[in-house]
């Protein structure tokens, strides 16, 4: 009587094929729960004890991408013990073609997505560079979805050589067409991540200087110091010499001064020391040399060099004029006069 019922055909298969199905339903089902509460939650708690993200990423991607994908395996190898329809063979197939390119899809965006937030996290916090990254990871997107979709029909048995063939022949007279604009796009790559300069760096490229004010896809804008707005193509800037000023750790200061032809030898030979005195005092510089540099027109030439800590240029105005102002006073009490042009008339008397 068992023998019989478990041989009873019901829609091309027997009864015992589907208790087969069930058994193998309820063992997989059973055994994915017990792997996800046993070893899952072990991974999980040990994950939380170490320093690396990268723990933490495998196991997300178990749990939202693998556990489903092994309960729909579960259920796939269950369908292939019955004697399906034709037609109904093929949906089934369709439809595990389909979740197997969804998985893969998205674990090729957490992957990319993962690596990009690794990235941010080795550079210090920039919105900026954030919103950029966010729209390349847009553009990374619609790329693997475009593939997805294109081996997802190629796995239908439809006919896209031929699409494909045709999109090359268009994507290379696009880029014929568009080659500026790529050439922007691919520099603003370039500035993304071996980052020349960010928002806020003061540069000089060329003629022009001024701040960076934003970096786009196609441009960068930069705010001139005489209030105007500049905008360069990307591929300018990077084909360009670009001198950033905000990255300086310390700025090399050279002037000079001249004293009268009548100071005092004495007094003369006193001025190098004097000037090394005054800038040692002044805070965040440090002094490299003073020298009688030359004989001028109307003046004896001192050259002096030093450096200011830092790349502010206000506080190396704030700083010179420090110097210049402590130069004076010790000049006025020394009794050492600054040179300025002058112009000695002589006047012989013709003998008569």
């Amino acid at each position: 009587m068992v023998q019989q019922l478990a041989n009873l055909m019901f829609l091309g298969n027997s009864i015992l094929n589907y208790l087969i199905v069930i058994l193998i339903l309820l063992m997989g089902f059973l055994g994915i729960k017990i792997t996800e509460y046993l070893i899952l939650r072990r991974l999980r708690k040990w994950a939380e004890k170490t320093a690396t993200t990268f723990d933490d990423f495998i196991i997300g991607v178990i749990k939202k991408i693998g556990v489903p994908l092994a309960y729909f395996g579960v259920f796939y190898l269950g369908m292939n013990v019955l004697t399906l329809d034709p037609l109904l063979r093929k949906i089934t197939n369709i439809v595990a073609t389909s979740i197997l390119t969804l998985a893969a899809v998205r674990f090729g965006i957490a992957l990319i997505s993962y690596g990009f937030e690794v990235y941010l996290s080795k550079k210090e916090k920039n919105e900026a560079l954030k919103r950029s990254i966010d729209g390349i990871l847009v553009v990374v997107k619609v790329i693997i979805w475009g593939l997805a979709i294109v081996f997802f029909l190629d796995n239908l048995g439809f006919k896209i050589s031929a699409v494909i063939a045709g999109l090359g022949i268009g994507g290379v007279a696009v880029a014929l067409a568009a080659q500026a604009v790529l050439g922007d796009l691919f520099s603003y790559f370039a500035i993304l991540f071996d980052r020349p300069f960010e928002i806020g760096d003061f540069i000089i490229t060329g003629d022009y200087l001024g701040t960076i004010e934003h970096i786009g896809v196609k441009t960068t804008r930069i705010r001139s110091l005489s209030g105007e707005q500049l905008i360069f193509s990307n591929t300018d800037l990077t084909n360009a010499r670009v001198r950033n000023y905000k990255r300086m750790e310390q700025r090399r200061v050279v002037f000079k001064l001249g004293v009268t032809y009548q100071t005092a030898s004495e007094k003369a030979k006193a001025i190098p020391g004097i000037i090394k005195d005054i800038i040692k005092n002044v805070k965040d510089t440090v002094f490299d040399r003073a020298h009688f540099f030359s004989y001028g027109d109307f003046a004896l030439i001192f050259e002096i060099v030093y450096y200011v800590r830092g790349s502010d240029y206000n506080k190396y105005m704030d700083i010179q004029q420090e110097i210049n102002f402590a130069i004076k006073e010790r000049f006025e009490a020394d009794g050492i006069e600054f040179a300025y042009p002058t112009q000695t008339l002589y006047i012989t008397k013709a003998s008569t």
